[in-house]
């Protein structure tokens, strides 16, 4: 989601590229080279070190660490990142959490790199726990394993000239995980509600600007979308033809009328939510009834 489509949830408001120091005796065990390139999120810079520096998304203050404050938070959210990626049968990725002593606000902000890693600030795990609880952050987190689906599998199969597409899909990814029975297994799309009225209030009007993530309605259609596409045991990549084949809808309302024959009852089963999903994009179903749907 990003200016160099760096796979985040947010983007800080201000990052320092200025290198710190560390000892090699600091360096994270798990350390490894990275490279950048086109099409992939910034990477970590030689490595990843457990000191005064993570990388370059991150300010120079925050530090990187394997867990969170709490050892219940820390391991609700590697369970979470073990569930993700089985649910897709894969394996977990690397998944770090990312403090600032210095300035905590910094870290409100989770990134997916195409190294099969996930770094989560603390700022934002602490302030999604507060508006919606647990599932919350099982939602971010979801989004950010999408966009390792995305570098796995070679997806989105829509190319843009922003992340759009890819942020999108990312949300519909998580919305696929919170419904599925062997994922978070909310049946009922009100008891998630909160989460997507998080992921709703992130969204942004930058059309033109290359981490373009999507307007808050589109992002809120995207959401509902792999939600119902929940309904259904896919694979990614089927997942990635599914979400792309009503795409239109959630951008511009405009959803196809042909039948899905390669789906036929994944589509007979849409046909039932294509009005309500261009009601959402258009902003038709306000937050309240949002909040209603089953």
């Amino acid at each position: 989601m990003n200016a160099k489509f760096t796979k985040c949830y947010f983007l800080a408001a201000a990052i320092s590229f200025t290198l710190a120091a560390c000892t090699a005796e600091d360096r994270d065990p798990m350390a490894e080279t990275e490279n950048i390139s086109a099409l992939q999120p910034e990477q970590p810079g030689a490595s990843d070190l457990s000191c005064s520096y993570v990388d370059g998304n991150w300010a120079s203050s925050a530090v990187l660490k394997t867990g969170l404050t709490s050892s219940t938070d820390t391991n609700f959210m590697v369970a979470q990142n073990t569930k993700i990626a089985g649910l897709w049968g894969r394996s977990a990725p690397t998944l770090r959490f990312v403090s600032d002593p210095s300035n905590q606000n910094s870290t409100y902000n989770a990134i997916s790199y195409s190294t099969g890693k996930i770094y989560y600030g603390y700022a934002i795990y602490y302030d999604a726990k507060a508006k919606g609880g647990n599932i919350v952050n099982a939602m971010i987190l979801a989004h950010e394993y999408g966009h390792q689906l995305q570098y796995i599998f070679k997806i989105p199969s829509v190319t843009e000239s922003t992340a759009r597409a890819h942020e999108l899909e990312a949300d519909g990814f998580a919305g696929y995980y919170l419904r599925r029975p062997n994922g978070y297994n909310q049946s009922s799309f009100a008891a998630i509600a909160a989460a997507y009225e998080f992921a709703k209030s992130i969204g942004d009007y930058g059309t033109t600007n290359p981490g373009h993530h999507g307007t808050p309605a589109q992002r809120r259609s995207a959401v509902r979308l792999g939600f119902l596409l929940g309904q259904y045991n896919l694979s990614a990549k089927d997942f990635d033809y599914n979400f792309f084949y009503y795409y239109n809808g959630v951008l511009n309302g405009t959803y196809r009328n042909s039948q899905n024959a390669e789906f036929a009852e994944l589509d007979a089963y849409m046909q039932r939510y294509l009005e309500e999903l261009k009601d959402i994009q258009e902003g038709r179903i306000g937050a309240e009834e949002w909040k209603q749907l089953d």
